[in-house]
């Protein structure tokens, strides 16, 4: 009896400003494959929940919100980043603000939200294959992904990167402060008690401080196609 072969799937995982979404998108184009940005999907439940009045505290209104939300990614026509749609709304922007992050960061901890958002992700797994960018894709939501990388660089080096798309959008932030904020996040998400930021004991580390986007997207690849 002949047995389907699994989707191929790549998980990239890493702490915020590691590059895992610039790097998961090209990867993706590269290899031709789908792509899931799950740190997308808990931005627009938090985005969706601010939207509605919620109180982020509030964990069977945050869950309800979860379920009900309409998420979708699609292509922009210019061919920039993929756009992601909440509830027919264009919120792209606004989920790559600093707050959308936060918010993001606390509904994560609540197990009914992760729960609510599993079988939307795991329903990215489609042929030829799937490149899924997160904090858990290779713990927790795709165990048995073929490949695995953890990305990761200095809180400091990804303040710095965050500084720069911030400030170029003409945002007020200081240098210092996003280091706390960061700094912070990443003790939360270590430390939670639901599916804690750390690298699958298969996985790849990749340590991004000081290196180029090309050279990043060269050793990903390398794990794929070696």
């Amino acid at each position: 009896m002949s047995h389907a072969v699994p989707v191929p799937v790549l998980t990239i995982d890493g702490p915020s400003g590691s590059g895992k979404g610039t790097i998961s998108a090209l990867v993706a184009e590269h290899l031709g494959w789908r792509l899931l940005d799950s740190g997308a999907l808990y931005r627009a439940v938090g985005y969706a929940a601010g939207m509605a009045g919620l109180d982020l505290s509030d964990v069977e209104a945050v869950t309800r919100c979860a379920h009900g939300t309409k998420i979708q990614f699609r292509a922009a026509p210019d061919g920039s980043a993929t756009r992601v749609m909440v509830n027919g709304h264009d919120a792209t922007d606004e989920l790559r603000t600093e707050t959308a992050g936060a918010a993001a960061s606390a509904i994560a901890s609540m197990p009914s939200v992760r729960e609510a958002l599993v079988a939307l992700q795991l329903g990215f797994r489609k042929s030829p294959g799937l490149v899924a960018d997160g904090r858990d894709m290779g713990t927790v939501i795709f165990p048995d992904a073929a490949f695995k990388v953890f990305l990761t660089a200095s809180a400091a080096e990804r303040a710095k990167r965050r500084y720069k798309q911030l400030k170029e959008k003409g945002l007020s932030v200081t240098l210092a402060g996003l280091q706390r904020e960061i700094e912070a996040r990443d003790s939360r998400d270590a430390s939670r008690a639901v599916a804690p930021l750390k690298p699958a004991e298969d996985a790849v580390l990749v340590d991004t401080t000081g290196m180029g986007i090309d050279e990043v997207v060269a050793k990903v690849l390398a794990v794929v196609q070696p």
